[in-house]
C-alpha cells in the first residue's frame, strides 16, 4: 500500500471541503441532542462527546490517526489544553491544520506527521488517549493497529474508535463487491475495507484492550450526510468550479452511503482502554 492509495480524496483542495462541512471541517459523523441543532452544533457535541468517553479532564497528550482537516487536533488543543499530535497520508491537510492552529493561538499544543500510521515510529506509552474517527477502514491490517494503538498508550489511557461497519458478516459477503461499494472505493478514498463491528471488537481484544463502552451513532451519521448534501447542493456551482462534476460525484458517494444505514451499515463508536 502506498501514500497514493489512501489520500486521493483527502488531499483535494481543502476549499472543497469547506463547501460542504462544517466551519470546523469535521468530516464524520455529528451528534445531535436536539431537533434544531445545526450542523455546526452537532459536530461540535461530537466533539465533546468524545472528550467525555476518553475522560479528559485537561492537559492530556492525545495521538489522532487520520486526523484529517484538524477538527478534533485544534478542538482538544483549544477547549481542553490537550498536547496533540495528528497523523495523515495526505500532504494538503497538515499544511492546513498548521495554518488553523497559528490563527487559533494553539500551535504549540499542535503538531502533525505526514504518513501511515501503520508505519511511523512513536515513542510507547507516551499518550493518554488515542482516537481514530473514520480511519481505521483505510487500514488493511485491523490486528497491528489495535497492536500499535495498544502500545502507545500508558496504562489507563483509551482509544476511541468510531466506524461505519457492515451490520453483520452476511451484510459484508452480500455487499462488498456491488458497484456502490466499488464506486466508493475507486472514485472517492482508494483503499478501504468497511468491517463488521465484530471484527473490531475481537482485534481490540486479541491486542489485549478491555472494551469500556460501545455506542450505535447511526440515526446520527444518517442526519450528519444529510446536512452534507443540503450542503453540496447549496453549493453545486462552487464545487464544479473547482472540478467539473464534482458536486455530482459528492452527491452520488453520500447518497450511496445514506442508503444502507440501519439496512446494511452501521456506525458504531468504540472505546477501549489499555488496562495494564
Amino acid at each position: 500500500m502506498t501514500i497514493a492509495d489512501t489520500n486521493q480524496h483527502y488531499d483535494l483542495d481543502p476549499e472543497i471541503f469547506g463547501r460542504f462541512l462544517d466551519p470546523l471541517r469535521k468530516y464524520s459523523s455529528a451528534l445531535y441532542l436536539s431537533d434544531s441543532d445545526s450542523l455546526a452544533e452537532a459536530q461540535e457535541h461530537k466533539l465533546r462527546f468524545v472528550a467525555g468517553r476518553l475522560g479528559l479532564t485537561g492537559g492530556e497528550r492525545l495521538l489522532d490517526v487520520g486526523c484529517g482537516w484538524g477538527a478534533l487536533l485544534l478542538f482538544m488543543a483549544r477547549e481542553y489544553k490537550c498536547a496533540t499530535l495528528g497523523v495523515s497520508p495526505a500532504p494538503r491537510q497538515h499544511d492546513y491544520i498548521a495554518q488553523r492552529a497559528r490563527e487559533l493561538g494553539v500551535e504549540d499544543r499542535v503538531s502533525t506527521m505526514v504518513g501511515h500510521f501503520e508505519q511511523l515510529e512513536l515513542p510507547g506509552r507516551s499518550f493518554d488517549a488515542v482516537t481514530m474517527l473514520g480511519s481505521i477502514v483505510h487500514m488493511p491490517d485491523a490486528d497491528e493497529v489495535f497492536r500499535r494503538a495498544r502500545a502507545l498508550l500508558r496504562t489507563g489511557g483509551s482509544l476511541y474508535v468510531s466506524e461505519s461497519c457492515f451490520r453483520n458478516h452476511a451484510a459484508r459477503t452480500a455487499y462488498d463487491e456491488r458497484a456502490g461499494t466499488d464506486f466508493v472505493r475507486r472514485d472517492i478514498f482508494g483503499w478501504g475495507d468497511m468491517r463488521p463491528l465484530s471484527e473490531l471488537v475481537a482485534a481490540a481484544e486479541r491486542a489485549g484492550f478491555s472494551i469500556v463502552s460501545v455506542d450505535d451513532l447511526t440515526v446520527h451519521y444518517r442526519r450528519t450526510i444529510e446536512d452534507w448534501l443540503v450542503n453540496v447542493d447549496a453549493q453545486a456551482d462552487a464545487l464544479d468550479g473547482h472540478e467539473p462534476g464534482l458536486a455530482g460525484k459528492l452527491r452520488h458517494y453520500l447518497e450511496i452511503a445514506n442508503a444502507g444505514w440501519g439496512y446494511t451499515t452501521k456506525h458504531y463508536a468504540l472505546v477501549c482502554r489499555r488496562s495494564r
